[in-house]
């Protein structure tokens, strides 16, 4: 595997390749107090690469105007133009190869947000800790896009989230109208760093949903 530093377009990152055409690319972010050098992110990168993908791991635009700050609402458009660049990239680099876009919180709230509004901007979603809301605050759901939803997700979610509680999620996710998925990591937080669970099989259902079987 190599790994290459991509700074063009307004894409700031690192490209995760292997030997021979990808079998289909990975955009994926960060949440809204990291980068593309957290843990979770370059693991789940190095799992997706491990298997023949192309992963660009990236900061989004609010993360390279602010190193240390959090995003803003205001500029919420600019993060999902990003993410809409970052997928046009892999598409011009691998072409053939579907995409699928994602990442941990904010970063796959984001990208849910972009596929809600542009259908076929990712052939697939990866959605590690959906923020369904702040924590304490479960009336204020953040799903008024998801009956526009309708790209194949998944979402990877941990049981002691207090960002969403099991039930929660379950009732959310049936907005959507399209093909999705939910694999509960038992005992983990909205980090999802403890208890350690098996990237393999986040990778094989994300294989499955491009499929279509």
């Amino acid at each position: 595997m190599t790994i290459t530093t991509i700074t063009q377009g307004g894409i700031s990152g690192f490209l995760h390749e292997t030997d021979g055409a990808p079998q289909a690319g990975l955009v994926l972010t960060h949440g809204a107090g990291a980068n593309c050098r957290a843990p979770l992110i370059v693991a789940v990168a190095e799992a997706f690469a491990a298997n023949g993908f192309a992963v660009l791991r990236c900061d989004l635009p609010f993360r390279q105007r602010k190193p240390g700050g959090p995003p803003t609402r205001s500029t919420a458009g600019e993060d999902r133009a990003g993410l809409r660049q970052a997928a046009a990239f892999l598409r011009a680099r691998f072409p053939g190869a579907p995409v699928v876009m994602g990442g941990h919180s904010y970063g796959g709230r984001q990208a849910t947000m972009l596929a809600a509004e542009e259908f076929g901007v990712a052939d697939a979603l990866l959605l590690l800790s959906y923020p369904l809301h702040v924590p304490d605050k479960p009336e204020k759901l953040r799903t008024e896009h998801f009956p526009q939803l309708r790209t194949p997700a998944l979402f990877v979610h941990g049981t002691k989230d207090p960002f969403g509680t099991p039930q929660e999620m379950r009732k959310a996710l049936a907005l959507i109208p399209g093909r999705h998925e939910v694999q509960f990591i038992e005992g983990a937080a909205h980090d999802l760093r403890r208890p350690a669970f098996d990237l393999d099989v986040v990778v094989a259902e994300i294989i499955r949903l491009l499929s279509g079987s």
